[in-house]
């Protein structure tokens, strides 16, 4: 299922939006979740395995580096793997501590059991809570 996500940070005009292949349809939010996070996974390991042997930038990759702030060659320190079931464990973790909410097609899912319907025109955002520090009078 093809579908597209918007994750946005609180305080932070840009709204990334990235389209998103899922195995299969979920029914629920934690399915959905559960889909993101085995695909986040996998695509994490893959780079972490993968052999770079390209040991230049051209000018449009250095332009389109540029503009996400960050220019490199892509070379990874830390090879090590993400373990699936611990990042399915701190997502459904990080849900129900509230560090982010959910939102599909402007209407805001907060359980997890929920039923959700999805269409290849469902627009999902991920918004990242910012939490305030300090006192207060």
């Amino acid at each position: 299922m093809e579908i597209t996500l918007q994750l946005k940070r609180l305080g932070k005009k840009k709204v990334k939006q990235v389209p998103f292949t899922l195995e299969e349809t979920p029914q629920n939010l934690e399915e959905l979740l559960i889909g993101c996070v085995k695909n986040q996974v996998a695509a994490f390991n893959k780079k972490r395995t993968e052999v770079n042997v390209v040991g230049f930038l051209s000018p449009a990759e250095i332009q389109d580096q540029a503009q996400s702030g960050k220019v490199d060659f892509g070379d990874l320190a830390n090879k090590d793997l993400a373990d699936e079931q611990k990042a399915i464990g701190n997502v459904l973790l990080a849900f129900k501590d509230g560090l982010f909410v959910v939102f599909i097609d402007d209407d805001e899912v907060t359980d997890l059991k929920a039923p959700i319907e999805l269409n290849s025109e469902s627009v999902i955002a991920f918004i990242r809570m910012t939490f305030l520090v300090g006192t207060y009078w």
